[in-house]
């Protein structure tokens, strides 16, 4: 009797499949699908013509950085809702189309498939950082702009899609329905873009929303915005991650113990951003915006005849203040021309970004107050207040003036200008080119009869010398108290002006 004995087969030995490469390969995939969705590029779409039309003639080409970073935070939102929206769907589209029990066959358990939809958004959240570049740049590289932007602010616009992003998966993940994305767009759409947020402008819990807006249009020096925009953006990323982690452990991960880890550790960065966001002003911040505001700390330059101080962020600009005064003065007449100004820059920072405060008149003579922002109507609101010193002698005086002066004025401010009528518009509180009127100024407002305004516009469409040595010639009694607006027309070619002053009524 034989035995056959068989040999015994051969170990083998199976490795494990590499699953994390399988969910980054889920999440380029996803990822992709992502970007190329229809809400997705309409959305982006929508942003890149946006920053186009909006960053081309911003701040009249004269931005402060400070506030350009701001600018950059609202669109995004855009981008966020459209991103939680099309990620929603994408996590839901296996039980929409009833593939969900093929799954279970896969190697890429539940929790991982969740990780790789959270994944799917970071390009997304990437992409938006580019476009925020993209604007913040644009404005950076404008010859005007002056001051500092804030990293913290820029990073609102991308957190923003992430966190949108992140919430849109878990979505997905606990009301395992279609619709829920589209209702929470509309809620978002509601509460967000239409500026329903908790509090007001003081509250502190206005942080809690992604994008703090200020109802100010005040710029101010970059060391006194006050705003927490660093603890804002870890508060962000915090709720993104915290919406991330918790999608993955209800997407099957719940027995994971690092993912509770992970938990915490982002819900802590939640904690610290939004405690240290809320804590309120300091008093070293107060004590700042005092002095900028009464006594403030300026570099003052030499440029021709006058001396200019600004603040330190807004040196670059004392150049393109000195061209408009000479500009004013080459029109004036007497001593006019040779006339030192002291031209101040001032602002009313004690309120912060809350508030949009007057700025008194300065009773020193000839003091001219130029404010923060520039461009547009600030040329000839500044060109206004340099024209109302040299014929008065001070703000305060100018902005007291009701007589037939306010004609030599305003041809001074406008007359030097290439398309004068268009800036008598601008500078008018009505828009208005007929009719009385209030000029703005960097200070206190001048008023303009309706006599005042025909006589000036129809010294504006008249060639600048014939009326440049009218004025010249008569400075005198131009320049004189007292002196009546048909009285001025008379010795500036003007006739048909018989309505009284309101100096005189």
């Amino acid at each position: 009797m034989s035995t056959l004995v068989e040999p015994a087969p051969l170990a083998v030995r199976t490795e494990p499949r590499d699953s994390w490469a399988a969910v980054f390969a889920l999440a380029r995939f996803e990822a992709r699908k992502l970007l190329l969705s229809l809400p997705v590029l309409v959305a982006f779409a929508v942003y890149l013509a946006w920053i186009v039309w909006q960053t081309l003639d911003s701040y009249d080409g004269f931005p402060a950085l400070q506030d350009a970073d701001r600018d950059t935070q609202g669109s995004p939102l855009l981008v966020g809702l459209a991103v939680m929206l099309a990620v929603n769907l994408a996590v839901l589209r296996s039980r929409r189309r009833d593939t969900d029990r093929h799954f279970d066959v896969l190697v890429v358990p539940a929790w991982r498939r969740t990780v790789a939809h959270v994944l799917s958004v970071v390009p997304a959240a990437l992409l938006t950082a580019v476009c925020v570049g993209v604007q913040f740049g644009w404005e950076a590289l404008k010859p005007g702009a002056v001051g500092h932007g804030s990293p913290g602010e820029l990073l609102v616009g991308p957190l923003t899609v992430l966190l949108f992003g992140t919430v849109g998966v878990l979505l997905a993940r606990v009301l395992k329905s279609a619709f829920v994305g589209p209702l929470l767009v509309v809620f978002f759409l509601f509460f967000l873009v239409l500026g329903v947020a908790p509090g007001g402008d003081e509250s502190a819990t206005r942080w809690l929303t992604p994008v703090v807006g200020e109802s100010s249009s005040e710029t101010l020096p970059s060391d006194l915005l006050g705003r927490p925009a660093a603890w804002h953006a870890l508060y962000l990323l915090g709720l993104g991650l915290t919406a991330g982690v918790l999608a993955v452990l209800a997407g099957g991960g719940r027995r994971l113990k690092t993912g509770y880890a992970a938990l915490g550790g982002a819900m802590a960065l939640v904690l610290v951003g939004a405690v240290a966001q809320s804590g309120g002003e300091p008093a070293s911040l107060t004590a700042a915006r005092e002095r900028a505001t009464v006594d403030p700390e300026q570099t003052c330059v030499q440029r021709g005849r006058s001396t200019y101080c600004a603040y330190p962020e807004w040196e670059p600009r004392v150049g393109t203040w000195a061209q408009v005064v000479d500009e004013v003065s080459g029109l004036a007449g007497g001593t006019a021309p040779d006339q030192k100004l002291l031209v101040r820059q001032r602002v009313e920072a004690r309120y912060g970004l809350s508030g949009d405060g007057a700025l008194p008149p300065s009773g020193a003579a000839y003091e001219v107050t130029v404010g923060t922002r520039w461009g547009g109507p600030r040329v000839p609101e500044f060109s206004s207040a340099v024209a109302a010193v040299l014929v008065a002698g001070s703000e305060q005086a100018g902005s007291e003036m009701c007589d037939g002066r306010m004609v030599t004025v305003m041809w001074l401010a406008l007359g030097w200008q290439d398309r004068p009528v268009d800036e008598l518009r601008k500078v008018r509180l009505d828009d208005s080119v007929s009719g009385s009127a209030i000029v703005l100024q960097p200070t206190e407002p001048l008023s303009m009869s309706a006599a005042q305004t025909d006589v000036v516009r129809t010294l504006l469409t008249r060639p600048r010398g014939e009326v440049s040595a009218r004025v010249k010639e008569h400075w005198s009694e131009l320049t004189a108290p007292g002196v009546t607006t048909a009285r001025a027309a008379e010795l500036l070619g003007v006739k048909g002006i018989t309505e009284k002053d309101g100096c005189e009524e």
